[in-house]
């Protein structure tokens, strides 16, 4: 194997092995030919093909989009790295998108850093960088730089995925739990548990027959278009790890109120019911990957719904609650029995290595 030089975006690929091996973290040869097949050809940007160690990206964009600069990083460690509805690629670039768009940011551009374990086969990261670079697209964003390290057998799990991201929050958009009051509405943009349930459906221990899809998408562009109503939105977060209950009780610690749902309000797929029913899970702390929630001004909720109904990533939005003067700290949902439950943060995961 030849080092090629030029223009990335003519480069024929090449075969570089059917598995990686250590040499393809050693910084050589078999190195390059990884970075430069695989990740610069894939993601495909001048940024990323100077190759230089760092990217250097112009202030101007910043200067003319926004006041605030927003600042995330991620990792990535689901089992299994190929699930119903995306895989671990295309989750890293969504959940990093989304961690910037809940803030109110316009996500601009990604890093990248990979950990893999020797053995892991080369058509599999071909297939992961791939749905990194169509997500990517779909999201406006660039992969601007990235690493790549390689472990022995044994010493990592398949792929671990890193990502860090960048974006600008506009003027005179301010987001943040303290901002939430009485009254305000509670909302979500569709049904829940979904990226948990398919993890748990598809693991090989389990093998449990079902047809649900994980609701791995990005989210900026339903967040765009709640923040271009002119309604008030006080703050938005995205439902991962812990799922819809965590963050409601994470919106109600910091600001000092309580929150209620209502339980019959909360859209819930009946394969996803049926599986945390056979599981003893609660739907309610399943992982998410592409749901949001958002407390939004009272009198704001309906046209804010409205605005979200109409998104492809909104179909299934729900007003499933308020914030309440009492009791403070604490999330209550009422029940369809006609009773309360008070929803408090778990201790463990009911799922590890969801994402």
């Amino acid at each position: 194997m030849t080092i090629r030089a030029g223009n990335p975006k003519e480069r024929q690929p090449v075969v570089i092995a059917d598995t990686i091996n250590m040499s393809h973290g050693s910084g050589g040869k078999a190195m390059r030919e990884l970075i430069d097949e695989i990740f610069v050809q894939t993601f495909d940007n001048d940024l990323l093909s100077e190759l230089e160690d760092q990217a250097t990206i112009d202030l101007s964009q910043f200067y003319k989009s926004g006041d605030k600069l927003a600042f995330t990083t991620d990792s990535y460690v689901v089992d299994p790295i190929f699930f119903p509805g995306g895989d671990i690629g295309k989750l890293a670039i969504n959940g990093t998108v989304n961690d910037l768009a809940v803030g109110g940011a316009k996500p601009l551009y990604l890093t990248c850093a990979l950990i893999i374990e020797e053995g892991f086969p080369v058509k599999d990261l071909r297939t992961i960088i791939r749905s990194m670079k169509e997500a990517g697209d779909l999201c406006g964003i660039q992969v601007v730089a990235g690493d790549t390290k390689v472990v022995g057998r044994g010493q990592a799990d398949k792929l671990f995925i890193n990502t860090s991201g960048v974006g600008i929050i506009p003027n005179g958009v301010k987001l943040g739990a303290f901002q939430a009051e009485p009254g305000d509405a509670i909302i979500i943009n569709g049904t829940i548990g979904d990226h948990g349930a398919a993890i748990v459906g598809c693991r090989q221990d389990l093998a449990l027959e079902n047809n649900i899809q994980s609701d791995c998408q990005p989210l900026n562009g339903l967040i765009e278009s709640i923040l271009n109503t002119g309604k008030k939105i006080r703050c938005m977060r995205d439902a991962t790890r812990g799922g819809v209950a965590t963050v409601l009780n994470e919106f109600a610690q910091s600001g000092g109120y309580g929150i209620r749902i209502h339980e019959s309000k909360v859209p819930i797929h009946s394969e996803v019911r049926g599986i945390c029913e056979i599981l003893g899970f609660d739907p309610l702390f399943l992982a998410n990957e592409g749901k949001l929630v958002a407390i939004v001004r009272g009198e704001d909720a309906q046209d804010v719904l409205a605005c979200m109904l109409e998104h492809p990533s909104g179909k299934g939005s729900a007003i499933i609650g308020e914030v309440t003067e009492q009791p403070k700290g604490k999330v209550v949902m009422a029940t369809t029995f006609g009773g309360e439950r008070i929803l408090d943060l778990l201790l463990t995961d009911q799922l590890p290595r969801i994402c």
